[in-house]
């Protein structure tokens, strides 16, 4: 059963709210990081077939050349030429998709994502201060909604698979999450919070 809030209806309403919107944008910010790493694969895969598929071309154009009279020399042909003509269609197919721009695109994204996600993490915090003011967080509210409005519209497509990869890092490996100990490790002493509550005696 759910505690009963300790804030005015107002303010807990609107923490709803940024708590929802902190959501969304931590799993459009993953979805586009997983986004980028598969398109990122896949444009090393791609260079890799291109240059194994030119040492082919190349082989074969040179054993036509050593292979003049024999019998072997209009197969070698034949194959030469269909490699050739499959790479052509894989490097129009490449220079069409170009799966390396669009990584780069989709990094570009996750980045402006993770920056809202915090700011929204921010104004969760200072949702929670009675003392701020709910005019000015109702502002910066909106200020956030304009600014994920233009990341979104400039933002590339993503698919199921990469939301599938992004759900799976958040709620199973929780990738957004750090216990108590790993964050007072990150941090000096002066700023450890089991620090702080041996002093205070808690």
């Amino acid at each position: 059963m759910d505690q009963p809030s300790p804030l005015e209806p107002e303010r807990y309403a609107l923490e709803s709210q940024i708590r929802e919107c902190y959501g969304r944008c931590a799993y459009t910010h993953k979805t586009h990081e997983k986004m980028a790493e598969r398109l990122h694969s896949r444009h090393k895969r791609g260079k890799w077939a291109n240059i194994i598929l030119s040492a082919l071309i190349t082989g074969g154009a040179v054993s036509v050349i050593f292979s003049k009279g024999s019998a072997w020399e209009g197969y070698a042909g034949y194959a030469t030429a269909a490699l050739s003509i499959l790479g052509l269609i894989f490097n129009a197919y490449l220079k069409d998709l170009d799966p390396g721009a669009l990584a780069q695109r989709h990094r570009e994204t996750a980045s402006d994502m993770w920056n809202v996600r915090e700011a929204y993490l921010s104004l969760i915090t200072d949702i929670l201060d009675h003392t701020a003011d709910l005019g000015s967080l109702r502002e910066r509210r909106e200020a956030l909604q304009a600014d994920l409005y233009k990341i979104y519209h400039a933002a590339p497509h993503t698919d199921g698979k990469a939301y599938g990869k992004a759900q799976d890092a958040l709620k199973n490996n929780e990738d957004l999450t750090f216990t108590e100990t790993e964050i007072d490790v990150m941090l000096p002493p002066s700023l450890r919070r089991s620090e702080r509550l041996l002093i205070e005696g808690k």
